[in-house]
């Protein structure tokens, strides 16, 4: 950004300021937008025969963001005034008030300005009022009196004239301090008292003293403040004709001189600003003491508490303290000391990042979703994994009609209220408007898990199947999670092919930190992790939903809704160990007719389990193995101690029962 900002700055000062008002707004809402900011706007602004800082500051003020005119129409405008083509394309014709407001008008080309000029001295007015007698004066001219230049309606004659010096030595503008009579008058008119030359480019800079190779460089706005740096140090004072300008003085000292030592002494409220140019550029700052009132400079400190004071602070120039560097390097002491992986839902969803809950249309994966919200609210367990309580925020967007019921179904299974961290938002809500997106991260709290159903209503317009469709979604569903600084979970449907997973680009799912797939067939449902980045995915939960009636509407009709229930039975089913192999298999076939008859209530086997002796076991599976008869035995044994291992069988004291 820095150098962007630096080539922004470089085609807003070649532009002449003195510009029709709708070209010189058409410049401001260019600089505006690409980064630029007031106080340089206000200092090239200042060089047009018409400033007026109250109306540039009101004209600032009223540019918006993403509003009218980009970037580009800077450099396009920039290139038009220098005669070149912008940034590769062709030249566009500069409008006749622009080719205009290039040329200087008679009289005023700073080479013939110079030639009217005297040689300053001390005695001049303002050298004499900013107590600088004694300092260099090189270059330093006065506009004698009865001179018909004139800025802003006002003669400059017997004005101090400071040149604007490229590094090859020659004048690109001058700046004019007035007398204190014509600044009165230029301030009540909302005018600076000191002008720059109209129609001209500022660039370069005035040194008060002498550049030295290595040595140090005071950067100030004005050169009363120079000279009163100069005075105090003895080194070399320059001189950046406003604060604007000053990232791009500094940027070219440096360049020139990559081991000076640059210190930028702003001016009271600009000192945040100066701490970003000088590590933009490796220099040293001097802020002035506490209690000054804006705007005030050191050449005031000088004048009110003497050049002693101004050298003890100078003294205290500082470097700001350089960024942490954006990358680190860990070690193996490093891993092992970074905190554990926060859970919402433990193994299943992350505290913070993005995931999804995806099924076909009518699995009950609203329901799921609305159960799950409700448990992280309350930080309950949700099917047997704990869960950290935290707000939960669930945009309902499809069905919100029936949210109403799924509340009251859910209190009245429950017999208590929904938590109050569980809030709902029903309004329209669409992902990809930048500033809905803006608008609910405002009002989720931080930390919230935040649940939008469906992702197909959060974004009508777009097409799933197209990467960049995609790209703009998961885009704006990270800045929600990046603003909410929680867990952002998107419920999507299936495909037509349901064993394809979730529908849309591949890229859905890619992005993914976890995900969630619920399934149905017939009644029986079930969800499982299906993606986990640093959990265990596989594990099936089968569920139900219980039917609760909620009394009756306005016609009488029956009013239900559903409460999601961890279907346990099915659980049971799915956990019912079978024989393996044929001999474990003709074995326990054999031995269901005998449980049906066996006895209850042995030592050892769980009540109510029909029980068989051992011995009795071995002789009935022995006799219906199709092996010879010396090795039945033996083999039965092995069938029944494999059904006993895996679950098939339970033993106790020389007797079995079916698990």
């Amino acid at each position: 950004m820095p150098k962007e900002l630096d080539r922004a700055l470089e085609a807003l000062y070649s532009i002449p300021p003195s510009l029709p008002r709708p070209d010189w707004v058409r410049v401001g809402m260019a600089a505006h937008a690409v980064g630029i900011d007031f106080a340089a706007f206000n200092d090239w602004s200042a060089g047009a025969d018409n400033y007026d800082e109250r109306a540039a500051r009101a004209t600032w003020n009223s540019f918006k963001p993403g509003k009218g005119i980009g970037p580009g129409t800077l450099f396009m405008m920039a290139a038009q005034c220098e005669g070149r083509q912008c940034a590769g394309k062709p030249q566009s014709v500069a409008t006749p008030a622009l080719q205009q407001a290039v040329e200087p008008a008679p009289g005023m080309n700073a080479a013939e300005v110079l030639s009217r000029c005297l040689a300053a001295t001390d005695g001049h007015p303002y050298i004499v009022a900013k107590g600088a007698a004694g300092v260099p004066l090189d270059g330093l001219l006065v506009l004698p009196d009865g001179d018909a230049l004139r800025i802003g309606g006002e003669s400059m004659a017997g004005a101090l004239v400071v040149p604007v010096l490229r590094a090859d030595g020659t004048a690109s503008s001058q700046q004019f301090i007035t007398s204190h009579e014509v600044a009165a008058r230029l301030k009540s008119k909302g005018m600076s008292g000191k002008l720059n030359l109209p129609n001209h480019i500022m660039e370069g800079f005035y040194t008060v003293g002498e550049l030295v190779p290595g040595g140090v460089a005071y950067l100030v706005e004005g050169i009363g403040a120079a000279w009163s740096c100069w005075q105090a140090s003895g080194q070399a004072a320059v001189v950046c004709f406003g604060w604007g300008r000053v990232r791009k003085v500094a940027t070219d000292l440096r360049q020139r001189d990559p081991g000076a030592r640059l210190v930028l002494m702003p001016d009271v409220g600009k000192e945040h600003a100066a701490a970003t140019i000088a590590m933009e550029v490796g220099a040293a700052v001097v802020n002035m003491p506490e209690g000054w009132a804006n705007n005030s400079d050191v050449n005031d400190l000088a004048q009110r508490d003497g050049l002693a004071a101004l050298t003890v602070l100078l003294a205290s120039a500082s470097e700001p303290p350089q960024p942490a560097p954006r990358y680190k390097l860990l070690g193996a002491s490093d891993l092992r000391d970074l905190p554990p992986l926060a859970w919402s839902v433990q193994g299943v969803l992350p505290e913070m990042g993005l995931a999804a809950v995806f099924g076909p249309s009518g699995c009950g994966k609203s329901f799921l979703l609305f159960d799950m919200a409700a448990a992280i609210a309350e930080g309950r367990p949700w099917f047997s994994h704990q869960t950290k309580a935290a707000p939960v925020v669930y945009c309902a967007l499809e069905g919100e009609a029936g949210f109403k019921l799924r509340a009251a179904a859910w209190e009245q299974h429950h017999g208590r209220a929904l938590p109050a961290d569980l809030h709902l938002v029903l309004q329209p809500f669409q992902l990809t408007k930048p500033q809905d997106v803006a608008d609910l991260a405002a009002v989720v709290p931080p930390g919230a898990v935040l649940i939008i159903d469906t992702l197909n209503r959060a974004a009508p317009m777009a097409d799933e199947n197209s990467s960049k469709d995609m790209g703009e979604i998961l885009s704006r569903a990270k800045e929600l999670q990046n603003l909410t600084k929680g867990l952002v979970v998107l419920a999507h449907h299936t495909g037509k092919n349901t064993a394809a997973g979730m529908r849309g680009h591949s890229s859905l799912y890619a992005a993914l930190d976890a995900a969630v797939e619920v399934s149905r067939k017939g009644q029986r449902r079930e969800w499982k992790v299906a993606k986990s980045k640093d959990g265990r995915d596989g594990d099936i939960h089968p569920f139900t939903l219980k039917i609760e009636t909620l009394g009756n509407d306005a016609h009488g009709d029956p009013m239900t809704s559903c409460v999601v229930l961890s279907d346990s039975a099915a659980k049971s089913v799915s956990a019912v160990k079978l024989p393996q192999g044929g001999n474990q298999r003709l074995v326990f076939d054999a031995l269901l007719p005998l449980f049906k008859a066996g006895s209850t209530d042995y030592s050892g086997a769980p009540k109510g389990h029909p029980c068989i002796a051992l011995e009795t076991a071995v002789i009935t599976g022995a006799a219906l193995l199709p092996c010879s008869s010396d090795k039945r035995t033996s083999r039965a044994k092995a069938a029944i101690a494999g059904l006993v291992k895996r679950g098939a069988l339970g033993l106790s004291e020389g007797f079995l029962w079916k698990a």
